[in-house]
């Protein structure tokens, strides 16, 4: 598809991306056939820089509160944003840069799930 998106792609690609995050049973391969046909570089940015960031909670807490699936509508909301309050600060900046390698090192088993689905 080449790399570049529309604000449409990119929101099919992070909501399909963000079901890595609920509380269930993920289907890899769900989440693998709506993002194959985008280039896979961008869409790994895309999970660790923008979707982990919002979603990772959810597996960080004894009991998570999102188990079906986030939102939409919320998830793009808040998307957003986390990418404007990095836009605005420096120090947002800065710190989101050390979150995001802490984000691709805890949550790298999902990007290899989904490479693998991919790859089938």
């Amino acid at each position: 598809m080449g790399s570049i998106l529309t604000p449409e792609d990119k929101a099919k690609i992070q909501i399909a991306l963000a079901e890595a995050f609920v509380d269930n049973e993920v289907d890899y391969a769900y989440i693998a056939e709506r993002i194959k046909s985008y280039d896979l570089k961008i869409v790994e940015d895309i999970l660790y820089s923008e979707v982990a960031p919002v979603c990772f909670g959810n597996l960080e807490t004894p009991v998570p509160p999102i188990w079906t699936g986030f939102k939409d509508e919320w998830l793009l909301d808040e998307i957003e944003k986390e990418l404007r309050a990095r836009q605005r600060s420096k120090v947002r900046r800065t710190f989101d840069e050390l979150k995001i390698l802490w984000l691709r090192y805890s949550y790298r088993y999902i990007w290899k799930e989904i490479l693998k689905n991919i790859n089938k």
